[in-house]
């Protein structure tokens, strides 16, 4: 058994612009054999903005969502579904 060797294979690195439909083209150098399989990787320039969820809004929201109920009514709603477990 032999050490592994690492392999070094050609790159080449193109900056390109995304276009519209988010696509992106790039123009390889003249050498490039027609019909050769490549691997592309694309690395974004800044990462992509994902909206942070507002945890003061989750809250507003979920306490518009369940109106408030009395708590006897919760309790009522508990005691009867622990009412059911018994029968």
């Amino acid at each position: 058994m032999g050490i592994p060797t690492a392999v070094t294979q050609p790159t080449l690195r193109i900056t390109a612009r995304v276009l519209p439909g988010k696509k992106i083209q790039i123009q390889l150098p003249p050498n490039s054999v027609v019909g050769e399989e490549v691997d592309v990787f694309v690395v974004l320039s800044s990462p992509p903005q994902v909206e942070q969820p507002n945890i003061l809004e989750f809250i507003e929201t979920a306490r518009k969502r369940y109106a408030k109920r009395p708590a006897e009514d919760i309790e009522e709603q508990i005691r009867a579904e622990r009412d059911t477990w018994d029968n």
